[in-house]
Order: structure tokens, then C-alpha cells, then sequence
């Protein structure tokens, strides 16, 4: 059975916890927005809802304008109901067979984290999600663009990334970190996002893809239209795996709310409940 048959069974055995687990990054989060108050130029259909496939903004330069809060959202069932996130459990869910081939240690380390239902999963823990958990763990990010640089602030642990676009390289010898270094470049419409630098103490996703600190991250970014933001996230680590893959995921432009607060420890009460096998 080759890596991608074995990560969607093990998809399938950790659904339950590991969207139990989703649900407490989603819910909580979710509970405290801003109240309601819709952006500024949003473009509007008749019926007054936003025009989320009008064209995308543009800054003064002529780049297309990533600003925006955004969302990976959970898919949904027949009926429009939420279903599972997909993305937070299997980053690999989309990906066909020998596209996603692990080593064998990482491999083995994923099978323990399928027997044990995910219960040493560092966001258990509170701690940093990392990249890309940071985008498909349920919260809403922020990104802020300027010319040199670009911020993302991701509401879920309160963490945040600096991307340079101001000619600066990769540092030769980074102190690892959570999230990484970003330095970027425009390829036309496409930021193409080059992050390394990174510790090995975070996941790429639930079922417990692992990375060492030979992972580079490289994203491209597309507003595709107003309220559509393409990411392209590819993994290269030599070390875990033996050829870089890539994920696509979507995100959509939340119009009336923003990023708040969120202390993950604050009133926690499940990592006693994540007892495992």
C-alpha cells in the first residue's frame, strides 16, 4: 500500500478527534468577532450581498492587493452543512497516489499519531501551529500589504509572519523559529512566498505529517478575484520526505468582521480529555 492509501485510511480513523479538536480552534475563535461591520468598498450585487467574483483590487504600483481577512472554509455536505476541515486533518487530502511519498521514519511517526488519535498533536498542547496549520486551522488570518513588505496575522495562537519584498535573501544561518523566515517576489499576479528557517516541533497538519529543519515552504499567493485567494503551498523537506509536494488550498475574503484575540490556555479544558489509545 503506497503512502497516499495509507494517509486517507489513517484520515478516515482520526476524523472523529481530530474534528473535535477543530472544533475548539474554530468555535472559540469564532465566538468572539467584532460585531458585524461590513468593509469599506466591497462591491455589491443587486440584492446588496458582497460581489465576491467582481476583479480583484489593485494597489498603486498595479499589484494586485492581498489585503483582506481570509478563511480556509470547511467543506460542506449536500444539504450546505459544515462538514469536516479537511485541510487542518490531511493536507494531503487532495493529493493522488505517489504524489505525497514519506520516508520510512516519518511515516512510522505518522502511523503512531493515527493509534494514538492525534493526542500529542502540538496544538493540544497551545502550541504555535506553524505553517500551513496556521491557515487551515479554522481561524481567520490577516493579511496587510505594502510595497516591501508583507504581514500576516493569524488570529488563531496569535502569531504572525513578516514577508520581505525588499530584496533581502534567506538568512545563511537562522535561529529556527516557529513560523519561519519570508522573503518574497511578484511572478505577475502570483507572490511567491519562500519561507525556511523553521524548528521541527510543529506538525503540517493532524494526521501528523511531520517536517525536520531541512523544510522549506514555498507558497504562491493569487487573488483570483475580489473575494478568492488561491494558495499553492509547496512542501520540500529532503529529510521527511523523498520529493516535494504541493497542496492547493482556497480561502475566502470574510467582509464584515477582523481578527481578534485568542489566548489558547484561557479556560482550557481538553487536553485532559486527549487521552489517545
Amino acid at each position: 500500500m503506497d503512502d497516499a492509501n495509507q494517509l486517507q485510511r489513517g484520515s478516515r480513523a482520526m476524523r472523529t478527534p481530530l474534528t473535535l479538536c477543530a472544533l475548539v480552534l474554530v468555535s472559540l475563535p469564532a465566538a468572539a468577532q467584532w460585531t458585524e461591520f461590513p468593509l469599506k468598498n466591497v462591491p455589491r450585487l443587486a440584492n446588496g450581498e458582497p460581489n465576491l467574483s467582481a476583479p480583484a483590487p489593485r494597489t498603486s504600483d498595479g499589484r494586485p492587493d492581498l489585503s483582506g481577512v481570509w478563511w480556509v472554509r470547511p467543506s460542506t455536505d449536500a444539504n450546505g452543512n459544515p462538514g469536516q476541515p479537511r485541510f487542518f486533518i490531511n493536507l494531503a487530502a487532495d493529493a493522488k497516489p505517489g504524489e505525497v511519498t514519506m520516508l520510512p521514519w516519518a511515516l512510522a511517526f505518522v502511523k503512531e499519531q493515527v493509534t494514538t488519535l492525534g493526542k500529542n498533536h502540538p496544538v493540544s498542547k497551545c502550541l504555535p501551529p506553524g505553517v500551513p496549520l496556521s491557515y487551515t486551522a479554522g481561524a481567520p488570518f490577516k493579511i496587510v500589504q505594502t510595497p516591501d513588505l508583507v504581514v500576516m496575522l493569524y488570529e488563531y495562537s496569535n502569531s504572525f509572519r513578516q514577508v520581505f519584498l525588499d530584496g533581502r535573501g534567506l538568512p545563511r544561518d537562522p535561529q529556527p523559529v516557529w513560523v519561519g523566515y519570508s522573503v518574497a517576489r511578484w511572478e505577475d499576479d502570483t507572490l511567491v512566498v519562500e519561507t525556511a528557517g523553521f524548528n521541527d516541533k510543529t506538525w503540517l497538519d493532524g494526521i501528523g505529517h511531520p517536517h525536520t529543519e531541512a523544510l522549506r515552504v514555498t507558497e504562491r499567493l493569487r487573488r483570483r478575484d475580489f473575494g478568492h485567494l488561491d494558495m499553492q503551498i509547496t512542501i520540500d523537506d529532503p529529510k521527511a520526505y523523498e520529493k516535494p509536494w504541493t497542496a492547493l488550498i482556497p480561502a475566502q475574503l470574510a467582509t464584515s468582521t477582523d481578527v481578534m484575540e485568542y489566548v489558547c490556555v484561557e479556560n482550557e479544558k481538553s487536553l485532559q480529555h486527549m487521552v489517545g489509545k
